[in-house]
């Protein structure tokens, strides 16, 4: 296999195909395919010749088409410094994951091969005594150190420390050189920050500036001020809304001295909003923020056996309020029939309402001072829906009645649609307004969408249900 693969490398196509983001390409079935023989078969060199010349980007891709044990083993054969490159195109989630088997003096070569920022997401996601051993062999880690003593999702952990600052007493022609000399540093910056003697923020510059004043203008009569910065411990959310609110593409971070010690860039704030998109998806879904699809069986129940837990808390109580009904079911079972149909009616009703909301709060697109109008807008969308639902169903059993012997079938109907028109007004309502009052306890109202909003529709629900088929249906039938 490995020497068919070699001899007849001319005829084989080594190059990797991009396909679409998570899927394989047709043509590179084959190659993924002879590479797994060859990573079985043991044969470094060989595999090493296939992948000879592909882009980092073009080996991350192969490496998470490969099972992960597979990957594993492509990785510890890659020189560091291509090492480093196809960890840095990979999501920080992916990186830790892939290197979790890896020896700690390979991890810290690799590490040392990374961008300090990348460096940085890197060892976060390590053990903690793991990460110690890796930064322990690292030369000049005092600032990768620094880096990971600050809090998870706030604006130090988030920050890049690569920054280009100019004194306020240059001129700017000494300015434009100094930036130039940084420049070759950074990778892409849109302004330069201004810091005094004592290396505080006093200003900012944008390119520009230093393109179209006079060499000899001092820099200090030229700077813009600044209005927008943060401190290090900010949360990562509300430095993305004070990024959309001031419209900026670039924040300072800085000390309780007013030292610039960092920048949030576009690039950091992109990751922030994906990052905010993913906690809120795992929230509303009943999950733990850091799940992952590649979590152990022990993370996997540790992050969700206390979100099943609840819910069978809420099941249970639903089970309670329908078994205090018991009399009535006994007098007319056919009322079990449409218990599912009300909880799924509030359910739906519910996290419609909560998403909407919840959507409203993270864009910050949410008329605070408009709020009763908002409720009263939700009661009546919700009460008109209700209301179509209602008749529908009215009149679905009423059909049914054609073709199976129901008592009273307009009493049922009557009954069956007026709960659906309660329960989806409630739920809506309680939908819309829990995530607010959560968010004003500063609790992330995602929360508000999974297990918790569901869990109070279906109890709500089936209460008012039995209540209301008991004045109706059964006062008709008994």
């Amino acid at each position: 296999m490995i020497n068919r693969l070699v001899n007849e490398s001319d005829r084989l196509n080594t190059l990797w195909v991009r396909g679409e983001p998570g899927e394989l390409a047709p043509e590179n079935r084959d190659l993924l395919d002879e590479i797994e023989d060859l990573v079985r078969d043991d044969a470094r060199e060989e595999m090493l010749q296939v992948i000879d010349g592909w882009q980092p980007t073009d080996v991350m891709e192969l490496m998470i088409h490969l099972p992960i044990r597979l990957a594993r083993v492509v990785y510890d054969w890659l020189e560091p410094e291509l090492a480093a490159d196809v960890l840095e195109e990979m999501s920080p989630d992916l990186r830790s994951n892939l290197v979790e088997k890896t020896d700690i003096e390979r991890i810290a070569e690799i590490t040392e091969e990374l961008h300090e920022d990348d460096a940085v997401e890197l060892l976060d996601d390590l053990p903690d005594p793991l990460m110690e051993q890796v930064l322990e062999r690292l030369p000049g880690a005092e600032d990768i150190r620094e880096r990971l003593e600050f809090d998870d999702d706030t604006a130090g952990e988030a920050m890049t420390t690569k920054f280009v600052a100019v004194l306020d007493d240059w001129n700017v022609r000494t300015a434009t050189r100094a930036v130039r000399k940084m420049a070759a540093e950074i990778e892409s910056f849109y302004e330069v920050y201004v810091v005094n003697e004592a290396r505080q923020l006093v200003g900012r510059l944008q390119l520009r500036d230093l393109l179209l004043n006079k060499k000899k203008a001092l820099i200090r009569d030229i700077m813009r001020e600044v209005s927008v910065y943060v401190h290090p411990d900010a949360d990562q959310e509300d430095v993305l809304e004070l990024a959309r609110t001031s419209d900026v593409q670039t924040i300072p971070v800085v000390d309780e001295e007013h030292h610039v010690i960092g920048r949030i860039t576009v690039e950091e704030l992109q990751e922030i909003v994906r990052d905010e998109a993913e906690e809120d998806i795992m929230l509303m879904s009943g999950l733990a923020p850091d799940a992952l699809p590649d979590d152990s069986v022990g993370r996997i129940i540790r992050g969700r056996l206390p979100w099943l837990a609840g819910g069978l808390v809420g099941a249970a109580l639903a089970g309670a309020v329908v078994g205090s009904f018991e009399t009535q079911l006994r007098q007319a079972a056919i009322l079990a029939s449409f218990i599912p149909v009300v909880m799924a009616m509030a359910g739906n009703a519910g996290i419609q309402a909560s998403t909407v909301t919840v959507q409203g709060l993270a864009a910050g697109n949410l008329w605070i001072g408009d709020l009763g109008r908002r409720v009263v807008k939700e009661f009546l969308g919700s009460l008109i829906n209700g209301a179509l639902i209602a008749v529908a169903l009215g009149l679905l059993v009423v059909l049914m009645s054609q073709f199976v012997t129901v008592e009273a079938p307009l009493h049922l109907a009557m009954a069956a649609g007026l709960s659906v028109l309660l329960v989806t007004i409630i739920a809506a309502t309680l939908g819309s307004t829990i995530p607010l009052v959560l968010n004003h306890f500063d609790i992330d109202p995602a929360v508000a969408t999974g297990v918790f909003i569901t869990t109070a529709n279906d109890i709500l629900g089936v209460f008012v249900y039995f209540v209301v088929a008991s004045g109706i249906y059964l006062s008709a039938i008994t």
